[in-house]
């Protein structure tokens, strides 16, 4: 077998540069593009993956290239390659036992008998897995069936390749108790039984070829999961003492992504009897010096896998030199990370700004920085002279750059007090507001977007391109807010929104019309299965140079007696999905954002708007994995949030939107945010954050997400009915609110107009219900 490689990646973008995956699973899904058809995309992509990375740089036969391609999650093919489906869905495997194709589909989005698993967010990222369920009996099996056909095919065509699985501590980490599990029961404790499985598993890939796998376990960096550090260390000991030990395996690195590993982590790994530890020293540190690293290779990941800037490459060739100190029998050089948090190439954005591409490394330039290293590190420093100096020179550039600092932007800034960031108190507001706006016990409405039809899609396209005249593409926008604005009175929603026609992304939008912001043509990250976002680059100080909202918004106030939404994307949100600059605070640059969302916020109530959303999806998501840097964050982005909305006046109702995360922990920032009224994802989860509510005592608007949009299956009037029921008898009526758990953009008009028809029903029937009961 051979070494480790000198210097590798932890994964790729796995959509592909065109998107190719992305366009065949949804031609799947719709019915016109076969089994085989799927299976023969994802199968030049995975062959075309593999040729480009080696022209880039990672040899072909040495174990450098990852595979780690995947339908549609990286934790969901470890439930399948693990047997670790849920009761709840033994219809979908086939006479044997394992999950067929559809069948991995029906675990992801669900069907008219299944709701799909949970989602939620990797770690601090903005990647969703789907969440395993798991009861104490539970009972695995191996199906290394896809694992061991990728190993076979990327030997056909001549590469040995590293298969890429989600480690066993972090698989179990990351699920919950299944619905009928005892109370008190953690999946970590079917360890025991999962090891004999990976056992089986790494057996079958060494029969197959492959002479590394690489197991992730970014669990063991995180003080946020169910599992303390302790108990996740103690797994891990358990765990990799036991494959370790396994008689008949390939070499295992053990990768430990998105920060640093617990000091009891750490010192478990380097005395298991693995060949290889990776770990990330861009977020996170050097750890202590381990006994027995002696006899290991450690994958020092020093080039960053989840931002786009080119970055200090000398600096990194130093932190390589640093980690030699560690005692490892060997030093290489990885990434931080897996790379399918980056977009393909900065060779594809041919129209962005040139001297912002040159300060610029999406994933393709990440995998020629890992080659630079490598080469430098077998050749020495000087052998690389040329581009360490060339990278030390846009790094300065950048910093010099125009529009990188802007003084009346700081200056703004550094003006603010306490009381820019405080409104009239709640109680006293909900009574104004109570007055202005009218509206009926479980007030309806919607989150913001509506489905973007092709029609909408290939019209601002034909204006990008200057096909289409400003003129003609705003008729068709305005026809299109007319059409959602009738609909949503047809089916009777009590709050409004005009649909966002004129958004292509919640980010981006803003981003278009922001100073210190870029955005890409071309720079797609996965963000879910098919799903992809165009993260916008946040490179200088940020201001508003007109209003963003406003016309649209007030055009469509004007169409009904109803109350419209404003619709706003939060501070927080627009810096997590964006890839922000790294050469200050972020705490200062969401003070920058909040205060251009402060003056829409005023813009849109001059406009006679009685009601302004505030998204902040993404609150939960940028919390830091260790405690100690958690309570710095959520001082910073509570106090964004209100720098941008409490400007408001009392009359004015101010929604905020969260979804996709576990939110028992920040439930003190939601309150924090002191916003009038808060939706928040509940469908999936089936409504367990109504009792967490509950418990804390939670006193402002709450709108539980009673229709999961991240399904293509419609909930029934007697599901949505249960959920808001089982809401108004743990929360006060007053507070409830009605909603889909998120936006509509992404789903088809039928379904959505049966889903939101649906949801009013429901209401209705729990309204009666209610007031039966405050009659009686």
């Amino acid at each position: 077998m051979t070494a480790f490689p000198t210097g590798t990646v932890l994964g790729y973008p796995r959509l592909g540069p065109n998107r190719e995956l992305k366009k065949a699973l949804e031609a799947y899904w719709s019915g016109s593009l076969s089994a085989d058809g799927l299976e023969d995309a994802a199968r030049a992509l995975r062959s075309r993956t593999r040729t480009h990375l080696s022209a880039l740089g990672l040899a072909a036969g040495d174990s450098s290239i990852p595979e780690a391609s995947s339908f549609y999650d990286q934790v969901l093919d470890a439930v399948v390659a693990t047997g670790a489906v849920p009761t709840r869905f033994e219809s979908v495997l086939d006479a044997e036992g394992r999950v067929t194709l559809d069948g991995y589909f029906t675990l992801a989005r669900g069907d008219e008998r299944h709701p799909a698993l949970e989602m939620t967010k990797w770690f601090d990222t903005n990647y969703h897995y789907l969440v395993p369920e798991l009861g104490p009996d539970h009972s695995f099996r191996a199906d290394a069936s896809r694992l061991v056909a990728h190993v076979l095919e990327a030997r056909a065509e001549g590469f040995v390749t590293r298969p890429v699985l989600v480690g066993p501590v972090t698989l179990l980490a990351l699920a919950k108790p299944a619905g009928d599990a005892p109370a008190g029961f953690q999946p970590l404790a079917l360890l025991p039984a999962l090891l004999p499985v990976y056992t089986e598993l790494l057996e079958a890939l060494r029969d197959a070829g492959a002479e590394w796998v690489q197991l992730d376990e970014p669990a063991l960096v995180s003080e946020s999961l169910d599992a303390s550090p302790a108990e996740l260390a103690d797994a891990a000991a358990y765990a990799y003492t036991a494959l370790g030990s396994a008689a008949s395996r390939p070499r295992i690195v053990v990768t430990t992504p998105y920060g640093t590993p617990s000091a009891a982590a750490w010192t478990a790994l380097a005395a298991a009897p693995l060949e290889a530890l990776a770990i990330d020293l861009v977020r996170g540190t050097l750890p202590a010096a381990a006994p027995g690293l002696a006899g290991k290779t450690l994958v020092a990941g020093v080039i960053d896998g989840r931002n786009v800037w080119r970055g200090d490459l000398a600096g990194a060739f130093d932190t390589l030199d640093a980690a030699e100190a560690l005692g490892a029998a060997r030093v290489t050089v990885g990434t931080s990370t897996s790379l399918q948090h980056l977009p393909h190439t900065v060779a594809a954005e041919t129209q962005l700004d040139r001297r912002l591409v040159s300060w610029l490394a999406f994933a393709d330039e990440r995998v020629a920085q890992v080659a630079t290293l490598a080469r430098g590190r077998e050749e020495g420093r000087a052998a690389i002279a040329d581009e360490l100096d060339a990278a030390a020179a846009a790094l300065a550039d950048r910093a010099s750059a125009e529009g990188v600092r802007v003084d009346a932007v700081r200056q703004r800034a550094a003006s603010l007090t306490a009381a820019d960031l405080t409104r009239l108190p709640a109680a006293e507001r909900a009574a104004i507001q109570d007055e202005r706006l009218g509206l009926p016990v479980l007030p309806t409405t919607t989150i913001g977007s509506f489905p973007q039809t092709p029609e909408l899609r290939v019209a601002r396209a034909q204006h990008a391109r200057g096909e289409a005249t400003t003129e003609a593409y705003e008729e068709t926008l305005r026809l299109e807010i007319a059409r959602v604005i009738g609909l949503q009175e047809e089916i009777g929603l009590d709050v409004l929104v005009h649909g966002e026609p004129e958004r292509n992304d919640m980010v981006q939008y803003f981003a278009e019309h922001l100073d210190g912001f870029a955005v890409t043509r071309n720079g797609w990250v996965q963000s879910y299965g098919s799903r992809a976002t165009r993260p916008s680059l946040l490179w200088g100080d940020v201001s508003r140079p007109a209003p963003i909202t406003v016309r649209w918004a007030e055009f469509a106030q004007s169409l009904s007696e109803k109350h419209v939404k404003g619709m706003l994307t939060g501070p927080v949100t627009i810096l997590a999905w964006s890839f922000v600059r790294d050469d200050q605070p972020l705490g200062d640059t969401a003070r920058q954002v909040a205060l251009a969302l402060r003056d829409e916020i005023a813009d849109l109530e001059a406009a006679g708007i009685a009601i302004v959303q505030v998204d902040e999806p993404a609150l939960r998501e940028l919390l830091p994995l260790t405690r100690a840097a958690q309570p710095d964050y959520l001082t910073w982005s509570v106090d964004s949030f209100r720098l941008a909305t409490a400007g408001a006046r009392p009359e004015t109702q101010i929604h905020t939107h969260l979804c996709y995360s576990e939110f028992g922990v920040v439930l003190d920032a939601i309150r924090g945010l002191d916003a009038d009224v808060t939706s928040i994802e509940a469908a999936r989860s089936r409504g367990e954050v109504i009792d967490e509510l509950a418990a804390a005592g939670f006193d402002r608007g709450i709108g539980p997400g009673a229709y999961d949009i991240h399904s293509p299956r419609v909930p029934s009037v007697d599901e949505v009915a249960e959920l808001l029921a089982h809401a108004a008898d743990r929360l006060p009526l007053r507070q409830v609110w009605v909603n889909p758990d998120c936006g509509l953009k992404t789903r088809a008009y039928p379904e959505t107009i049966a889903a939101l028809t649906n949801l009013v029903e429901a209401t209705a029937r729990v309204r009666q219900g209610a007031e039966a009961l405050v009659t009686a």
